[in-house]
């Protein structure tokens, strides 16, 4: 039922050796680069030899010269392979999340602003837009016609009918006739 615990001095020790382990590793794995290092300095640069002549010297920096670009065309091509393999990484990803198809959807917040600081914040504070729209209207005036003016003037239709019924509205209606 209860599992033994270890006690702290026994935790302790062996935090202690495998931290030494690690040590021990780490340690031996520098020295083992720092082999390769010299290693690989060997093979690739022996030892300078300072030419007395003019002649000589000017041998010695074609060689360096020629070695400088057979090491910039190395370079050159393994970053087109880095970059080429990362893009293919980068489409495998796309390929794997349409195949998993779920997208997680970003929470947008909602965010007040005047249409000109969104034109200002889509091309930069370099051009400054000015979106007042009334300022480019037409001035148009409004002709009133007469027809329009006396449909307007009616006003209430039921105060219309009370003022022509009887015999006042309908002395009314001939005095305006004639």
């Amino acid at each position: 039922m209860s599992e033994k615990k270890m006690s702290s001095s026994r935790k302790h020790h062996l935090k202690s050796l495998m931290l030494s382990i690690a040590k021990g590793l780490l340690e031996e794995e520098e020295r083992e680069q720092e082999e390769e290092r010299t290693a690989y300095m060997a093979d690739n640069c022996p030892p300078l030899s300072m030419p007395r002549s003019m002649q000589e010297l000017q041998e010695l920096c074609r060689e360096i010269h020629h070695k400088i670009d057979v090491i910039d065309e190395e370079r050159y091509n393994l970053e087109m392979k880095v970059n080429k393999s990362n893009k293919e990484i980068d489409d495998l990803k796309i390929k794997v999340q349409d195949l998993v198809g779920k997208f997680k959807k970003p929470v947008l917040k909602k965010v007040r602003m005047s249409a000109d600081a969104m034109l200002k914040a889509l091309l930069g504070s370099k051009h400054t837009v000015n979106l007042d729209l009334r300022a480019n209207l037409k001035q148009v005036k409004k002709e009133v016609k007469e027809e329009d003016k006396e449909l307007r003037d009616v006003g209430d239709w039921r105060k219309n009918i009370e003022d022509k019924s009887g015999m006042d509205g309908r002395k009314k209606m001939f005095e305006a006739e004639a």
